[in-house]
């Protein structure tokens, strides 16, 4: 295991203010890489310096720090230019990566999907790049390890015509993907089965509130990025109606620019569904700027207008929320409070999603004749058939669909048929 010094530069009074906070996301983000967090150093500098970021007595202090606690990796909460990551490098005789990388390295390892893994790549390739010094001497000299992941040491030594060759051929294979990615979507959209989204800030419980809902035995962690690739799920009420659930990549605030690039087609999902559900840790200190941070995302990669279900989640680590509910009393979305771990709460939003996910649809009954047979397969394009049966010379379904959409087949309606 890596130990980790990490580093934090306030330039103004805002910076200053959010510091502990975004060293805290700093050191979750470190652990989730694998990284044991041995030290942390801040610098309050109005303005940064352009061969370090930080200043010269910092740097000194970095080298005492790492010498008396053994630590050989350095983590920056910053962007740090190519030139400003050579000269600290050269300076400390320590690996030195920043904000970005490490959450690139994060992604490597979580990435399960061939899609994924391009992604990831790509993006890594893409911050490398501009690091290449000569043909790969500079990235010779950082080993293996954090901010090494991916697409590998033997690739990152290749010079940048390889390296720029491997990006085209990704793209080229990212182009079928997503082809193919947008037929599924398309194919989803014709089907009359509505899909509510999940999205939230990184760890905000998302996976533990999916594998409720959808009793699923998928993979939840404390850590960061537990979930990375899409899921979607089927959700079922107890009278047959259903709808299908996706989960996605969590959000983090000042997510690499790279990756935003990377995984929008990936969030291209959230475009397609008819409710976006935003789970939110009501027991983080930071909720409201994590909140900011995930419909900024959202803004960005273009999401329309979606109705948006604000769930808090976590209730159960609370000794009252009666603040919260006065503080969010004239909230403009719908809000439920929830506790994904122990399902108090579930059932509300169950409630609240099937009132708007199936506010247009109204249940039928249908009594086709066999020699009608046909009508049955052109029902399920447009309607959801939650039960059928024979009965003598007739097939008999139960539908929900558009009252407007079964006008013209209302010599088939059949009365009285809510017995089964």
């Amino acid at each position: 295991m890596e130990k980790a010094i990490l580093v934090h530069l306030a330039t103004n009074k805002i910076e200053k203010r959010d510091a502990e906070e975004s060293m805290q996301e700093l050191k979750g983000l470190a652990r989730t890489a694998g990284a044991q967090v041995a030290g942390e150093i801040f610098q309050f500098r109005p303005e940064i310096s352009p061969k370090y970021l930080i200043g010269e007595g910092k740097v000194s202090e970095i080298i005492r720090s790492k010498e008396e606690i053994q630590a050989n990796l350095i983590i920056f909460d910053h962007n740090l230019r190519p030139i400003q990551q050579q000269n600290l490098e050269d300076e400390i005789q320590t690996k030195v990566i920043d904000r970005n990388q490490l959450i690139l390295d994060i992604f490597a390892q979580r990435a399960r999907s061939k899609e994924g893994k391009l992604q990831v790549e790509l993006a890594q390739l893409n911050y490398l790049l501009p690091r290449l010094l000569g043909k790969g001497e500079a990235l010779s000299r950082l080993g293996g390890g954090i901010g090494t992941r991916g697409p590998g040491e033997k690739k990152l030594e290749e010079d940048r015509r390889r390296i720029k060759d491997r990006i085209s051929k990704i793209k080229k294979e990212m182009i079928n993907l997503r082809r193919r990615r947008a037929a599924q979507r398309k194919s989803r959209k014709k089907s009359p089965v509505p899909v509510a989204s999940l999205v939230g800030y990184t760890n905000a419980g998302k996976s533990t509130l999916f594998n409720y809902l959808s009793k699923e035995k998928m993979f939840t962690s404390p850590q960061l990025f537990a979930t990375l690739d899409p899921i979607l799920r089927r959700v079922s009420f107890s009278d047959g109606l259903y709808f299908f659930l996706s989960d996605t990549v969590g959000f983090i605030k000042k997510i690499p620019i790279e990756l935003i690039t990377s995984f929008k087609a990936t969030l291209e999902e959230l475009k397609e569904a008819d409710c976006i559900l935003h789970i939110i840790d009501i027991t983080s200190v930071n909720y409201e700027s994590q909140v900011d941070a995930v419909e900024k995302t959202l803004s960005e990669i273009g999401v329309p207008d979606i109705p948006v279900v604000k769930i808090f989640n976590k209730v159960d680590l609370l000794p009252t929320h009666e603040e919260l509910l006065e503080k969010n009393r004239h909230s403009d979305s719908p809000i439920i409070y929830v506790s994904a771990k122990t399902g108090d709460g579930v059932q509300s939003l169950k409630e609240c999603l099937r009132s708007r996910l199936f506010k247009n649809l109204e249940l039928f009954y249908l009594r086709i004749p066999k020699s009608k047979k046909e009508l049955i397969h052109s029902f399920s394009k447009w309607t959801m058939i939650l039960k059928r049966r024979e009965n003598g010379d007739y097939f008999e379904l139960k539908i929900m669909a558009n009252p407007r959409s079964i006008l013209n087949y209302s010599p088939y309606i059949k009365r009285g048929g809510k017995n089964w």
